[in-house]
């Protein structure tokens, strides 16, 4: 089955967090309230969400200023602005400022839902295909994120397999670093990490994605990593692969 998505909630009033939190759970998918901006702050590291819901007025700091905080280090988490605020200026400023979406209270559970998985689809690193074809002796189910190596089962973590299939979907061309933090980790790219080199490591080793194998997952450097088939390497292929 597919992973359920965790849709963070920063939301001070507890009535209306009660009324989100049960029309996101009531589609399926989970939701972690955050009472405050300190809350969230605190809470943030540890704990993985894959978008969030601001309010805008908050007690200590306004929702605006923890977008833009947020947008420093972490450019792609996807962002709503769910709040009463509905003035054009705010939406703009709202938008301006690095929200993907923006929606004035009191929110309708589908309009709710169907903007979340809006902004989830634009924001994913995976494509919408279910397969991705001509990579043997790998096979990949994206819709049950299942990977197969010579017909046997292979246990990734979720980050794991985010990057293999992103590396894989752009098989032969060079992907940089920061395209990785971006596209993968979900950072801004002036975030200083190793998190790739160890991760890349590993693929290596548990994949054999080395040596003289069927497919290479290559360092190329001072420009990132390149997954090759032996076959059909072709060391002048140095252009980076587009994102999208």
């Amino acid at each position: 089955m597919s992973r359920t998505l965790q849709i963070g909630l920063v939301e001070d009033d507890p009535t209306q967090a009660k009324i989100i939190s049960t029309m996101i759970e009531n589609s399926g998918m989970d939701c972690l309230h955050y009472g405050t901006e300190l809350d969230f702050r605190r809470r943030m590291g540890p704990e993985s969400i894959d978008l969030l819901l601001l309010d805008w007025n908050l007690p200590g700091v306004s929702g605006l200023d923890l977008l833009r905080e947020l947008r420093q280090t972490n450019a792609t988490l996807p962002v709503i602005f769910l709040t009463g605020n509905d003035q054009e200026s705010d939406i703009v400023t709202g938008l301006q400022a690095g929200a993907d979406d923006y929606i004035v209270k009191p929110a309708r559970a589908a309009e709710l839902v169907a903007r979340i998985k809006s902004a989830m689809r634009r924001a994913a690193p995976l494509s919408n295909a279910n397969i991705i074809e001509d990579v043997e002796p790998f096979g990949f189910d994206l819709d049950r994120r299942r990977l197969t190596l010579h017909g046997e089962q292979i246990e990734l973590t979720d980050r794991e397999f985010d990057l293999l299939v992103f590396l894989f979907q752009r098989r032969g061309k060079v992907v940089s670093r920061e395209t990785l933090l971006s596209q993968v980790w979900r950072v801004g790219p002036n975030v200083a990490t190793r998190s790739i080199d160890t991760y890349v490591s590993r693929l290596r080793k548990r994949l054999g994605l080395q040596g003289d194998s069927e497919w290479r997952l290559e360092g190329v450097y001072q420009h990132g990593y390149r997954l090759v088939r032996s076959s059909n390497d072709d060391p002048a292929d140095l252009p980076e692969a587009d994102v999208g």
